[in-house]
């Protein structure tokens, strides 16, 4: 038996966003409401961003630096049932990790310009990684219970659900 170990990452920079709390967040980055932001990456990460601007989209990891706790059975925005925390991407989760893919515009020095943003204001980022369809799409793809209920998502926004302060 695999015995739990802690595991520490270091922030790379900062997410800066007009979302400063959950409620009223667009719950992902295709939702109507998504904004603009930048991300500013501490000077030690600057060289990291050799040809990254040949780029249009970026993914983002993060941490959840808002996020209740976390629970493995929950409601979640597009639906009234309960799902295992697996199923769904809410915040509050064991590891509090978000992701988005957001559209990259530009990069001046360590600031990068992002637009169709879902993250809260001051999000500590962990990682950047570059989109590419080839490696991160996928044919013939299932999505569970969200396929009934993914028609809503332009609608739906953080009701503060997840964030333990609603």
């Amino acid at each position: 038996m695999e015995k739990k170990g802690k595991i520490t990452y270091q922030s790379i920079g900062k997410i800066i966003t007009n979302f400063n709390e959950p409620k009223g967040t667009p719950i992902q980055p295709t939702a109507n409401g998504a904004g603009d932001g930048k991300i500013e990456l501490f000077s030690e990460y600057l060289e990291g961003l050799k040809d990254l601007e040949g780029f249009s989209h970026i993914i983002l990891l993060y941490h959840c630096h808002k996020a209740g706790k976390p629970s493995l059975l929950v409601k979640p925005f597009l639906d009234n049932k309960k799902h295992g925390i697996f199923s769904i991407r809410a915040p509050s989760r064991p590891n509090c990790i978000g992701l988005s893919i957001v559209h990259l515009i530009k990069i001046e020095k360590n600031i990068l310009y992002i637009k169709d943003v879902d993250i809260l204001n001051g999000t500590p980022l962990l990682d950047i990684k570059p989109y590419v369809p080839g490696f991160d799409q996928r044919e013939n793809v299932k999505i569970g219970w969200l396929e009934m209920n993914l028609k809503n998502i332009s609608s739906v926004e953080d009701d503060g659900r997840f964030s333990g302060h609603n």
